[in-house]
C-alpha cells in the first residue's frame, strides 16, 4: 500500500466523519444559542433549563437525521471493502 492511498483513505474516513457530525453541531450550536437568547430576556440562569432543551434537540436530530447517517456510512464502508483488493498490493 502506498503513502498516497493511506492519505487518501485517512481523508475520506475523515470527511465522512465531518459530514456525519455537521448536522448535530449545527443543531447544538442553533439550540445552544436559542436558549441562551432566552436565558438573557429571562434573566434566568438555571443549569437544568440549558441543559435539558439542548440535549432534546440533540435527541431529535439524532432521531431525524440517523437514516442518513447510516446510509452515508455504509456507502463509505462499501466503498472502502469495494477497494480493499486494490489496497491490498
Amino acid at each position: 500500500m502506498t503513502p498516497e492511498t493511506v492519505v487518501q483513505i485517512l481523508r475520506q474516513a475523515l470527511m465522512t466523519t465531518f459530514w456525519l457530525a455537521a448536522p448535530l453541531l449545527a443543531i447544538g450550536f442553533i439550540a445552544g444559542l436559542a436558549i441562551s437568547l432566552v436565558q438573557i430576556a429571562t434573566s434566568m440562569q438555571d443549569n437544568a433549563f440549558s441543559t435539558i432543551p439542548r440535549l432534546l434537540a440533540f435527541l431529535a436530530g439524532l432521531l431525524f437525521l440517523l437514516p442518513w447517517m447510516l446510509q452515508r456510512t455504509m456507502g463509505y464502508t462499501i466503498a472502502l471493502f469495494g477497494d480493499l483488493g486494490r489496497y491490498a498490493r
